[in-house]
């Protein structure tokens, strides 16, 4: 069941999940009841359902006989939420006082087109205000379904300027936020060599990426009064 899956992924054992996931479709039950409907040895139940209560997930209802009720598992996943974000704050902290940011000057090389696609579709999905991107059409429309909702997302081809990729190369730009951006070439299908990229956090890279992006809308637009550049907010 999957739910017992996931009920261990948060750190129940695999007998406290059952039993949690056994008294839900029960509503309240006598703990031989539990046993049966998890599956869980009768000597175990009793511990198995102490712990569910220490834990917050489960109650005592009555003594004679002894009944056990499930807790609210919104109020459970509530608290664990908490407990993982404030687990995942401290993390932070301490691995900032290990290793300082990175400076934002520095550039990052990527290789192989797994890698790219990887690091784009990553920059996408974690936007939180825009998006400028140009270049392979088909990709585009892929990061352009991860944008999540309310990204301002600017995305064209790139037509009409100088060209920044050699022959039988694709370039692809993107920024996000104003405060990442890629550069990479894709090798053309027939081509001979390997994708490769940049990555970098440099704010004069990005301005520049951002720019030519704009200015190759502004040529396309141009040249086709209809237009081929997608400004729109998610």
């Amino acid at each position: 069941m999957s739910a017992v899956i996931h009920l261990q992924a948060l750190g129940l054992t695999e007998y406290e999940a059952r039993a949690y996931t056994a008294l839900l479709a029960l509503g309240r039950a006598v703990p031989a009841r539990v046993a049966r409907q998890a599956g869980i040895p009768r000597p175990k139940i009793y511990e198995t359902l102490e712990r569910l209560e220490g834990r917050g997930l489960a109650a005592k209802v009555g003594q004679n006989p002894l009944e056990y009720a499930p807790l609210s598992a919104r109020e459970y996943l509530a608290r664990a939420r908490r407990s993982f974000d404030d687990r995942l704050g401290a993390l932070d902290r301490d691995l900032s006082r290990l290793a300082p940011d990175p400076a934002p000057e520095a550039v990052y090389h990527l290789y192989g087109e797994a890698a790219i696609r990887s690091l784009c579709e990553d920059l996408t999905l974690n936007a939180r205000r825009s998006l400028f991107m140009a270049g392979e059409p088909s990709f585009a429309a892929d990061l352009e379904r991860l944008a999540p909702r309310g990204v301002e997302l600017h995305r064209t081809h790139l037509a009409g300027l100088p060209s920044i990729a050699a022959v039988g190369q694709h370039a692809f730009l993107l920024t996000r936020d104003g405060e990442a951006a890629l550069i990479a070439h894709f090798i053309a299908e027939d081509g001979v060599g390997q994708a490769h990229g940049v990555h970098t956090h440099n704010p004069v890279i990005i301005h520049l990426i951002e720019g030519y992006v704009n200015l190759a809308a502004h040529q396309v637009t141009s040249a086709h009064p209809a237009g081929h550049l997608e400004d729109q907010t998610r």
